[in-house]
């Protein structure tokens, strides 16, 4: 392999590539142009030199947004790869080797300030923070530990307060490996058609599904075009 070059293109200089297998949701597209918004574009677009030009390896989403926006895009030039190569780069740019040590990075968090602001740009949830969070508080309400024990009496008198009716629960899926892609694909577009967005990403994401049964159920000429599972049988369902 030739030795990589940075360069800094026009975005209509760059070809997609056609095994492209990485979907990202309406909520994290949002997110990622916000990041772009902020933090400038601090990763290049990997690409390849091929017959027809130059052809996106890694950050295809990155590209897609500067096309957009019509605004340059900086590139990491490989050269003349061949398809294997340019695939397990391909595959390699899309994982992360490394796993944090989740109470360092619950403190690191912490230090940054206003988890909202941060939800905005980074590809995590209200969820996804509240679940690292855990690993190092420890929620005392939860824990019905009275503090001021001369009060006790008092307050066993009071009437509890009242919680919210649940409207949500989390479910798990397991499917074969074959239909994970267009699920994901087909929630994804869901999500985009009918502008699922007001919610967290868990929650926009299992109204998709639901609008997607729905309009499983609707009479011939009407809603979306059924939904075609190949082992809908086998679909393993467990309540948490």
């Amino acid at each position: 392999m030739s030795q990589a070059k940075p360069e800094i293109v026009d975005a209509s200089e760059l070809l997609p590539n056609p095994w492209n297998t990485n979907i990202m949701t309406p909520e994290n597209e949002a997110k990622l142009e916000a990041s772009l918004d902020r933090l400038g574009f601090f990763r290049p677009v990997i690409v390849r030199e091929i017959d027809e030009g130059k052809q996106i390896i890694g950050g295809q989403h990155r590209w897609e947004i500067a096309k957009k926006r019509g605004i340059p895009v900086p590139v990491m030039n490989l050269g003349k790869i061949s398809d294997r190569k340019a695939k397990e780069i391909g595959i390699a740019d899309n994982e992360r080797y490394g796993v944090d040590d989740t109470i360092a990075f619950a403190e690191f968090l912490k230090e940054m300030g206003d988890t909202s602001d941060l939800q905005q740009f980074l590809p995590y949830t209200a969820t996804d923070f509240a679940d690292i969070f855990s690993s190092v508080d420890i929620a005392l309400d939860d824990l019905d530990i009275e503090e001021n024990f001369e009060n006790s009496e008092e307050k066993e008198q009071q009437a509890p307060a009242t919680k919210a009716p649940k409207t949500h629960t989390i479910m798990r899926f397991k499917v074969p490996l074959g239909d994970a892609e267009r699920i994901t694909a087909k929630i994804a577009t869901t999500q985009k058609t009918h502008n699922l967005t007001g919610s967290d990403e868990l929650t926009n994401a299992g109204d998709a599904l639901v609008q997607l049964l729905l309009s499983n159920q609707a009479p011939a000429g009407q809603g979306d075009p059924p939904v075609e599972l190949d082992d809908l049988d086998d679909l393993e369902l467990e309540d948490e």
